[in-house]
Protein backbone atom coordinates (compact mmCIF):
# COMPACT_ATOMS: atom_id res chain seq x y z
CA UNK A 1 0.00 0.00 0.00
CA UNK A 2 1.40 3.56 -0.89
CA UNK A 3 0.38 6.75 0.55
CA UNK A 4 0.36 10.09 -1.91
CA UNK A 5 0.59 13.49 -0.27
CA UNK A 6 -0.45 15.86 -3.52
CA UNK A 7 -0.02 19.56 -2.45
CA UNK A 8 -2.05 21.62 -5.34
CA UNK A 9 -3.07 24.86 -6.19
CA UNK A 10 -6.70 25.90 -4.25
CA UNK A 11 -8.09 26.46 -7.30
CA UNK A 12 -7.29 23.11 -9.02
CA UNK A 13 -8.78 21.09 -5.87
CA UNK A 14 -12.06 20.68 -7.30
CA UNK A 15 -10.69 19.26 -10.64
CA UNK A 16 -8.30 16.94 -9.31
CA UNK A 17 -10.82 15.31 -6.76
CA UNK A 18 -13.51 14.93 -9.37
CA UNK A 19 -11.04 13.22 -11.10
CA UNK A 20 -9.68 10.36 -8.52
CA UNK A 21 -13.56 9.94 -7.42
CA UNK A 22 -14.48 9.33 -11.21
CA UNK A 23 -11.52 7.10 -11.22
CA UNK A 24 -12.91 5.15 -8.20
CA UNK A 25 -10.06 6.55 -5.85
CA UNK A 26 -10.54 7.70 -2.04
CA UNK A 27 -9.31 11.25 -1.32
CA UNK A 28 -8.76 13.21 1.44
CA UNK A 29 -8.79 16.66 0.99
CA UNK A 30 -6.90 18.92 3.95
CA UNK A 31 -6.36 23.33 3.57
CA UNK A 32 -3.03 23.89 3.56
CA UNK A 33 -0.62 26.80 3.30
CA UNK A 34 2.77 26.83 2.04
CA UNK A 35 5.05 28.54 -0.36
CA UNK A 36 7.76 31.54 -0.65
CA UNK A 37 3.50 33.47 -1.66
CA UNK A 38 1.68 31.39 0.86
CA UNK A 39 -0.46 31.11 -1.77
CA UNK A 40 -3.80 28.24 -0.62
CA UNK A 41 -2.70 25.28 -0.75
CA UNK A 42 -4.47 21.73 -0.95
CA UNK A 43 -2.51 18.64 0.31
CA UNK A 44 -4.72 15.72 -0.84
CA UNK A 45 -3.84 12.23 0.73
CA UNK A 46 -4.99 9.17 -1.88
CA UNK A 47 -3.95 5.34 -0.35
CA UNK A 48 -3.58 2.78 -3.32
CA UNK A 49 -1.84 -0.21 -4.16
CA UNK A 50 1.67 0.09 -5.92
CA UNK A 51 0.23 -0.76 -9.17
CA UNK A 52 -2.16 2.67 -9.31
CA UNK A 53 0.66 5.12 -8.28
CA UNK A 54 1.14 5.74 -11.87
CA UNK A 55 -2.52 6.36 -13.32
CA UNK A 56 -2.78 8.25 -10.48
CA UNK A 57 0.36 10.90 -11.14
CA UNK A 58 -1.28 10.63 -14.85
CA UNK A 59 -4.74 12.40 -13.28
CA UNK A 60 -2.43 14.70 -11.83
CA UNK A 61 -0.46 16.22 -14.62
CA UNK A 62 -3.77 15.66 -16.53
CA UNK A 63 -6.34 17.64 -13.99
CA UNK A 64 -3.82 20.08 -12.48
CA UNK A 65 -3.53 23.93 -14.21
CA UNK A 66 -0.81 24.60 -16.05
CA UNK A 67 1.73 26.45 -13.57
CA UNK A 68 3.05 30.33 -13.72
CA UNK A 69 6.81 30.50 -14.62
CA UNK A 70 8.73 29.03 -11.73
CA UNK A 71 5.88 27.47 -10.66
CA UNK A 72 4.88 23.25 -10.10
CA UNK A 73 1.42 21.81 -10.97
CA UNK A 74 1.90 20.09 -8.02
CA UNK A 75 4.14 18.91 -5.33
CA UNK A 76 4.05 14.90 -4.69
CA UNK A 77 5.30 12.27 -2.32
CA UNK A 78 4.89 8.63 -2.37
CA UNK A 79 5.49 7.02 0.96
CA UNK A 80 5.24 3.21 2.11
CA UNK A 81 1.84 2.30 4.06
CA UNK A 82 3.19 -0.76 5.96
CA UNK A 83 -0.86 -0.57 8.14
CA UNK A 84 -3.61 1.03 6.85
CA UNK A 85 -6.99 0.45 8.79
CA UNK A 86 -10.31 1.72 8.89
CA UNK A 87 -12.11 1.98 11.98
Amino acid sequence: MKLILAIVRDTDDRAVIDALITHNYRVTRVASTGGFLRRGNVTLMIGVEADQVPPVLDLLRETCAAPEPEQHRATVFVVDMPHFEQI
